[in-house]
């Protein structure tokens, strides 16, 4: 029987719904429920502050031991038990997955406000602005905030202006649109003989599984991609399962030799169950070698493993085969035995990275390729990533060199699949860990090392109003000192890649607010004046590709 919405009582003037949405695996929300509840409790108080009542429109799962919601179709109910207009407040201390409560959203009429506590321990941030750039995609209106306990003047003033207005005003001056008119002759030429180029041989984005961990913003319509040149060949993670059986053990155990030979660490024990085996590093480089010649099967210019959640009790972690799939330097993959090229020894995709986007994050991949060409084109290594933008806090006192920091720096993070050209030391100052059991229940190794020092490129693609869109930024960055970084690792995932990045002329709260999506993507250059040539190469290719180029804080 058909149920009016309207006729649900809507919540009093004083009065606020809480939802929260978590994990779809149990093992995660029982272990993040904690931080969870001690959120709510402040944010709780927070809104009593104002004169307001925070109410939970669902309540705590006494079975499941949590009180997330843990599915789409528990989000579709809960939302059904919800006024239109109520006042709705979204708040996360943990990685969620957005597609949980983005249908009740989408068609919310009453003002929502997303918050997330300032903590690495879980990636609530992470969370936080995967929601937020899945809303922007939607075309959602919302607000959204963040605080480490809730009652510092940040927050209290931002809540105070949504209780009253509906919404909160934040700082975005550090964004401007691209003047392609005021791009250096040589970088806009060269970019627009990049797109064209292109645009003539087209590329192929192959994509294992589309829609991970059920972020939204991730996923670009074919009618938005193929206008720049880009098209996916939709490819199964099944397949990459089955052409892992068809690699051998000395294929496998030579692509473990050469990395040990370049120095690489394996933390390696006997348990399966809570460490990182032999045997789990061996199925990780079979999971490389398959990807590889399934990538030169379909002439893939870039990849893109889901993993999460269909990999994840069938294989090991995809992390190591993305971070070598994203560096120039790795382990060479010949063509399949029994081919017509094995006989040749035919290496496939030779000196070069084959870049891949984690949890395929198809913004994230258009990027990486747009990256690759530029990168390629101006003689710099086009070794690049994606990282979680984690977390972060201000640092004063000397870097790991002597030199003076008085900055708010950020700790970028993802699972692994950073390329070892990224860490200080390389593949010798890399190391491989076993991946948190809770999200990780077969193991596998992560490419983890700690960000050189040096100039980057960030930027982010996203969808907005129904079009692409870019942002692009400057950033430098810095070594801290070895217990800095330590205590860093603690605060968020120890078995994961680190870089300590200082944004340049973007703040804390003007990041936050403005960016489109859990996920950025770097790139390195050899100076500062190297990376604002390329930052304006590949802003002139993304603007003669058709799409809105926007520019982050201190951009030359």
């Amino acid at each position: 029987m058909a149920v009016d919405q309207d006729q649900i009582a809507k919540p009093a003037a004083d009065e606020v719904l809480l939802i929260t949405s978590g994990d779809l695996r149990l093992s995660a929300n029982q272990a993040c429920w904690p931080a969870q509840q001690a959120m709510e409790a402040q944010l709780t108080a927070a809104f009593a502050a104002q004169g307001i009542k925070l109410t939970r429109a669902h309540a705590y799962d006494e079975q499941l031991r949590h009180g997330f919601i843990s599915s789409q179709r528990r989000g579709m109910d809960v939302f059904m038990t919800i006024h239109p207009e109520a006042r709705l407040v979204f708040a996360t201390a943990a990685w969620q997955y957005s597609h949980h409560v983005l249908p009740g959203l989408r068609s919310h009429k009453g003002p929502i406000l997303t918050v997330a506590n300032w903590s690495g321990q879980w990636p609530g941030l992470v969370g936080l602005l995967n929601l937020n750039g899945s809303l922007v995609k939607a075309g959602t209106k919302f607000s959204s905030i963040w605080s480490k306990d809730f009652t510092d003047d940040f927050f209290t003033t931002g809540l105070a202006q949504w209780l009253h207005e509906g919404k909160i005003t934040h700082d975005l001056n550090h964004v401007r649109s691209l003047d392609a008119a005021a791009l250096p002759r040589d970088s806009a030429e060269l970019g627009k003989w990049l797109a064209r180029e292109l645009r003539y041989r087209k590329a192929i984005l192959g994509v294992f599984d589309e829609g991970c961990m059920g972020m939204y913003n991730a996923v670009i319509d074919d009618e938005l991609l193929n206008p720049a040149g880009i098209f996916k060949e939709r490819l199964s993670q099944s397949a990459l399962v089955a052409k892992m059986r068809t690699v051998s053990h000395a294929e496998a155990e030579a692509v473990y030799n050469w990395l040990v030979a370049k120095g690489m660490k394996f933390a390696l024990g006997t348990d399966g169950a809570t460490e990182l085996t032999l045997d789990q590093v061996l199925e990780q480089c079979r999971m490389y070698i398959a990807a590889v010649r399934i990538a030169k099967e379909f002439g893939c210019d870039g990849i893109g493993i889901q993993y999460q959640q269909g990999l994840k009790d069938m294989t090991p972690a995809s992390d190591l085969a993305e971070g070598l799939l994203n560096n120039a330097d790795r382990p060479p993959v010949y063509a399949a035995e029994g081919s017509a090229q094995e006989a040749e020894k035919v290496e496939l995709y030779p000196g070069a990275p084959l870049p891949h986007f984690n949890e395929v994050d198809e913004c994230a991949g258009v990027d990486a390729l747009i990256t690759n060409r530029c990168w390629t084109a101006l003689g710099l290594d086009p070794s690049t990533t994606l990282h979680d933008v984690r977390w972060g806090e201000h640092y004063k006192g000397s870097g790991l060199n002597g030199e003076s920091i008085d900055d708010f720096v950020w700790v970028f993070q993802i699972s692994g699949a950073a390329p070892a050209n990224h860490f200080a030391g390389g593949y010798a100052g890399a190391s491989s860990e076993r991946q948190p059991a809770m999200y990780f229940p077969l193991g596998g190794g992560s490419l983890k090392g700690i960000g050189k020092p040096g100039e980057i490129v960030w930027s982010r693609v996203f969808v907005e109003g129904g079009a692409l869109h870019v942002d692009l930024g400057r950033a430098t960055v810095v070594s801290l000192p070895k217990e800095e970084t330590e205590r860093r690792w603690r605060e968020t995932t120890p078995p994961w890649p680190i870089v300590h990045a200082v944004l340049h002329g973007v703040s804390q709260n003007q990041m936050m607010a403005r960016h489109r999506a859990n996920h950025v993507n770097i790139a390195y250059a050899p100076t500062a004046e190297l990376a604002d040539k390329a930052l304006a190469t590949k802003a002139a290719m993304f603007a003669e590709l058709g799409v809105q180029v926007n520019l982050c804080g201190d951009v030359k």
